[in-house]
């Protein structure tokens, strides 16, 4: 009887060990964006009041709202690119290299939301619409909404688009083709944030 009971036990676990998993397997590619210009070590600055900049987190479109990365083919098809994905959702990747290129380009002080509080003076907020590959024209895209709110002014609000060529729709060649794609908005954003010319849209 004993015996019989430690075998039974045995066969569930064993057929437990099939249904468990302790985590997807990683995939091959981890990215993430780096800023092609960056505020130097050490650096100190000081605002005037209401001229501290605050940005905000870019909301997402649902295909967005994961770690991969959306593959297009046409106007209504979405997959994924294989093999890869970003280190967090883009959206958060994104919104710290435009702090990161606002800071660097226009030498102004750059607040994330949580420290808002201390100057409510110019606001950027925005939708990252677009941020992957457009695989009929082998293209990285980043397109970004952004809207302008500067104190006791009206509401602003632009759209940025840049497009990279790409030799393959594979990891290797996606992963710095978005990187300069989403270098090349953020640079536009800062000279719109800084009051100087953008570059029009690609």
């Amino acid at each position: 009887m004993k015996r019989n009971s430690v075998l039974l036990a045995l066969g569930c676990a064993l057929a437990l060990s099939g249904c468990i998993s302790f985590g997807a397997k990683p995939p091959a590619t981890l990215m993430r964006l780096t800023a092609v210009e960056s505020v130097a070590a050490r650096t100190s600055r000081t605002a005037p009041a209401s001229e501290a900049i605050t940005v905000v987190t870019p909301t997402l479109p649902q295909e967005l709202q994961t770690p991969r990365v959306p593959v297009r083919t046409g106007e209504t098809s979405v997959a994924y690119l294989k093999d890869a994905q970003w280190v967090e959702i883009p959206g958060a990747l994104f919104g710290r290299l435009l702090s990161e290129t606002i800071a660097a380009r226009t030498g102004r002080v750059v607040l994330d939301p949580r420290q808002f509080t201390f100057d409510p003076g110019i606001r950027l907020t925005g939708t990252l619409q677009a941020f992957g590959v457009q695989a009929d024209r082998m293209e990285a895209v980043a397109v970004y909404d952004g809207l302008l709110a500067r104190a006791g002014q009206a509401v602003e609000t632009r759209r940025f688009e840049a497009r990279v060529p790409i030799a393959a729709v594979d990891p290797s060649s996606v992963a710095p083709a978005l990187n300069e794609a989403a270098n090349k908005v953020a640079a536009d954003v800062a000279a719109w944030v800084g009051g100087g010319p953008a570059t029009p849209a690609r």
